[in-house]
């Protein structure tokens, strides 16, 4: 089997706050392009449309642009940057931190399937 798409032609596209996210199905994977304006942050851009106090989707991630900071729920902080891979579990906010957008790319697939959706989607 061989499977190809484009991300520039996603299979669905979710807005919010300052932000957007374009999704990519695939057999075996979920692949999610998150786009992050300057001023956005997950606890006041996603929180209401997700219901939870602190986001509860795990991401695997590369950094493509920008800067983001993240706090995990026990305190713990970190920035991500421009060639960063990353791994965030559960419990945790973010916001931006540069004056240009943070694009991320998302391979854990929670994020292409789940993120910035109501719960009773």
């Amino acid at each position: 089997m061989i499977e190809i798409k484009a991300v520039e032609k996603p299979d669905e596209r979710r807005d919010f706050p300052r932000g957007h996210l374009e999704a990519v199905h695939m057999t075996g994977l979920d692949f999610a392009v998150g786009t992050f304006e300057p001023g956005w942050r997950w606890s006041e851009s996603v929180a209401p449309i997700a219901g939870t106090e602190s986001c509860q989707v795990h991401h695997n991630g590369y950094c493509v642009s920008g800067r983001m900071r993240v706090r995990m729920d026990d305190g713990a902080e970190q920035e991500v940057g421009p060639g960063d891979v990353f791994v965030i579990t559960p419990g945790h906010d973010a916001w931006v931190v540069s004056d240009e957008a943070c694009v991320v790319y998302d391979f854990a697939g929670a994020m292409a399937t789940e993120y910035a959706k109501a719960k009773d989607q």
